[in-house]
């Protein structure tokens, strides 16, 4: 996520405690995504309580994120035998650092997208926020976040799998069969999903999220194609990668907001009209106090991508992006 949007977030949202996970389904809790003022944000983790374990999906960016889920961990008594990372963006799989000093046994799943982006998307990152502290130029709370993720990128090694699934399967995680579904060019070049029958609870990851799509690595085509995909699967319960948990017609709302963003982009509709469009789509998904900065991040991503040169719109649509 560039770092304006990061500090958008920041002015415009409130800070939220810290809070333990909370029950979404029997045996399937949700410890909630954060944004703090100077921070870089935490996406959703989902833990699914198997007979053998936990089996955490996405495992946060922060310290605090990751250490609840080790707290609750440890509340329960139960191990935390596995992590099934949706994307290699670091506010969903910057956390198997910890997990992995803290249980040595840890299985971490992803897909084969995760090291690449170490080595690009991430590496060019890095050097692009150290020229920003080189620079002299950030305040104090600026460059502490700023160096947090240098941190986390440079544990390279700690934050890649250990099973890579790169095609829709059954894997046994904690006693549990779990579905871990593969899409590509979506959100990144792999992103996987996670959906548990007995409880019908799906963890989407960023293939659906609040305030707005973050567009940053997506192929929006082929997210569109996905979103599709995933409407095919049964569930009842959608935990998106940020936002509250989503019924099946509240995806289907989502969704909807979604291709009506892309087909606005492709008109000859005013930025406003499609960033208004979106909100007024989304209705009671959007609460009306995040209208204003959700309208802003969308005319960013219409103008960084959605309505960007073929070049740069398409960047993440093929095999090199």
């Amino acid at each position: 996520m560039p770092l304006w949007i990061t500090l958008l977030l920041a002015l415009l949202l409130p800070q939220w405690a810290r809070a333990a996970p909370v029950a979404v389904a029997a045996g399937v809790y949700l410890q909630r995504d954060s944004f703090q003022p100077g921070r870089q944000p935490d996406g959703n983790s989902v833990v699914f309580v198997g007979p053998r374990g936990l089996v955490v999906v996405d495992t946060g960016r922060h310290i605090e994120h990751t250490q609840a889920l080790i707290d609750f961990a440890a509340a329960r008594a139960a191990p935390i035998v596995a992590v099934v990372n949706s994307h290699w963006h670091l506010d969903h799989l910057g956390g198997n650092a910890l997990l992995r000093e803290r249980v040595p046994t840890l299985q971490v799943v992803a897909s084969s997208a995760v090291a690449p982006a170490l080595k690009g998307w991430l590496a060019n990152s890095r050097r692009e926020m150290q020229a920003m502290l080189d620079g002299g130029t950030l305040d104090a709370t600026t460059q502490t976040m700023v160096r947090g993720d240098i941190a986390l990128i440079d544990r390279g090694p700690k934050l890649l799998p250990d099973v890579v699934v790169d095609g829709t399967r059954t894997l046994e995680l904690g006693g549990l069969p779990l579905q871990i579904g593969h899409e590509a060019r979506a959100v990144t070049a792999g992103d996987l999903w996670v959906y548990e029958p007995n409880t019908r609870v799906l963890a989407a990851g960023d293939l659906v999220t609040l305030p707005v799509p973050f567009l940053d690595t997506a192929c929006a085509s082929g997210w569109s194609a996905a979103l599709s995909r995933l409407d095919s699967v049964p569930f009842t319960t959608l935990v998106p990668g940020h936002g509250a948990p989503m019924s099946r017609q509240q995806f289907g709302t989502w969704r909807g907001a979604f291709d009506g963003l892309l087909a606005c982009a492709a008109s000859q509709a005013t930025d406003m009209t499609c960033s208004e469009g979106w909100v007024k789509a989304l209705g009671d998904l959007l609460p009306v106090a995040e209208h204003k900065r959700a309208q802003a991040m969308v005319g960013y991503y219409l103008q960084h991508r959605l309505r960007a040169a073929p070049v740069e719109r398409d960047r993440y649509c093929s095999a090199g992006g």
